[in-house]
């Protein structure tokens, strides 16, 4: 299908799909009981997020063609034991509230960046020197937070495969750019990566993330900028010398979708500044006029992009619909299966994770910031970063005015183990999997997801260690 007819298609149905759900006379949502919920319930996520990780390792063919029916499955055993469990109403009611309040923002706004990016084309020739490599690199990590890791991985990531294709290794380029400017780049601001887009759909202040988590990321991204250094120099010294002759000028095309992006930002900010009052009350889901009008917004500018952008230039940039495709369905399977747990989370210590508030709560009731770090980070990796940091949202009481004051520091350590640790695996953050997929397409030779694991936690984890052991652990804000 043309790709201008699928996004007109596309943001029809959506538009139809809000207006619809709009209620003709407002419900009241029964709520369900974590309480009275066992660990059997989380199952169904436990087997999505398995599948997600070792679908495409041990039948690839079959995943590729089929993972959509199979995280619906998960979802639908998911709903159908909380339908067993608290009756159809409360089960509709908690899926219309994954649905509008946690994955319809997610997703638009995943969207919107991945289209709007894929139409600006970057030609001319790149030499892959380290040097290069690193300004790329270091280029992609300070704009993450503005046009979000999707819009700077998307961007950025063809020309530099396209610059490093001589080379006979470019694999760590790529692991790098993923570590980087897919993940930790991201931090400082909502639009930067999914789950402070989640924090911020829950009442986190736009630039919250901006002034708490400025220097931390500064001294992540600068160590692991140095470590790249040293490792792509190490690889260049033995590189062969490529073609000396005259090189085509570096030109940007596409800048119309500059301004699209710039008008995403407006957005995001406009709709934490509009406060218009007008509550539709759906299933007993509050959801706000602003965030419908942003949804709107953010889908007519996707829409912009495709009719304003020659069909040449996504031609060139090698863009097609299924990388964000694939990550709408695997996603919206992850927010519904987690219903469940979310729910027994809210339970607190009357609930089947009780084991895990007591690990990240003191004696005293004090929260264990750095016990909220590691275990969000390393669930992030496994779990997906944006319904992870919404579990420990929840489980540190999920009132954003608390958590942005008295508990700064606790918001602190689960926004960063969220977008920091997202790089550790291929599922940590939606656009990782994303650029491994161009990379591959591409001829650059990724590694497994295991493989990754591997290479990204080697850098990483020591990295993680030494700032949670040394003296510079109180820069963050770990107590």
């Amino acid at each position: 299908m043309d790709p201008k007819r699928l996004v007109t298609r596309l943001w029809s149905q959506a538009l139809a799909a809000i207006l619809t759900l709009l209620p003709h006379q407002a419900w009241a949502a029964t709520g369900l009981d974590g309480a009275a919920m066992r660990w059997p319930y989380a199952l169904p996520f436990a087997g999505l997020l398995l599948s997600i990780a070792l679908g495409p390792l041990l039948f690839a063919k079959f995943w590729h063609h089929h993972y959509g029916k199979i995280a619906a499955a998960w979802s639908l055993l998911a709903l159908a034991s909380l339908v067993i469990f608290a009756g159809g109403m409360a089960t509709l009611a908690a899926l219309v509230h994954a649905v509008l309040v946690e994955y319809l923002g997610f997703i638009v706004l995943l969207f919107s960046l991945y289209v709007v990016a894929g139409g600006v084309l970057i030609t001319g020739d790149i030499k892959a020197t380290p040097a290069t490599n690193a300004g790329i690199l270091a280029l992609g990590t300070l704009g993450a937070s503005v046009v979000g890791t999707t819009g700077a991985a998307m961007i950025l990531i063809r020309p530099l495969i396209r610059a490093n294709r001589p080379r006979r290794h470019n694999t760590h380029v790529v692991i790098f750019f993923i570590i980087l400017v897919a993940n930790v780049g991201g931090a400082l601001s909502p639009l930067g990566d999914p789950p402070l887009f989640v924090g911020f759909l829950h009442g986190v202040d736009f630039f919250w993330t901006t002034r708490a988590l400025w220097l931390q990321t500064a001294i992540v991204a600068g160590l692991l900028l140095a470590i790249f250094v040293a490792v792509d120099v190490w690889h260049f010294r033995s590189e062969p010398l490529g073609d000396t002759g005259p090189a085509q000028p570096v030109r940007i095309r596409g800048l119309v979708n500059l301004v699209l992006i710039a008008a995403i930002v407006a957005s995001l900010l406009a709709s934490a500044m509009w406060k218009p009052g007008v509550v539709f009350d759906i299933l007993g889901t509050k959801l706000d006029l602003e965030d419908v009008v942003r949804n709107l917004a953010l889908l007519a500018i996707a829409a912009l992009s495709v009719w304003l952008t020659p069909d040449e230039h996504r031609q060139a940039n090698g863009f097609t619909w299924e990388p964000i495709r694939e990550v709408a369905k695997l996603f919206a399977g992850i927010f519904v299966a987690i219903i469940p747990v979310i729910a027994m989370l809210n339970a607190g210590h009357h609930g089947a994770f009780a084991w895990l508030l007591s690990a990240v709560t003191g004696p005293d009731g004090a929260p264990r910031e750095v016990a909220y770090f590691w275990f969000t980070g390393l669930m992030s990796a496994f779990l997906d970063n944006a319904p992870t940091y919404l579990l420990f949202f929840e489980l540190a009481g999920g009132d954003p005015q608390v958590l942005m004051h008295e508990l700064s520091g606790t918001l602190a350590s689960i926004s960063m183990g969220a977008v920091y640790m997202g790089a550790l695996t291929y599922i940590g953050n939606a656009p990782n999997f994303m650029v491994s997929s161009i990379a591959s397409e591409s001829g650059v030779k990724m590694p497994s997801f295991f493989g990754y694991f591997l290479r990204a936690g080697a850098v990483l984890i020591p990295l993680f260690l030494l700032l949670t052991l040394l003296p510079v652990a109180p820069i963050l804000h770990w107590h």
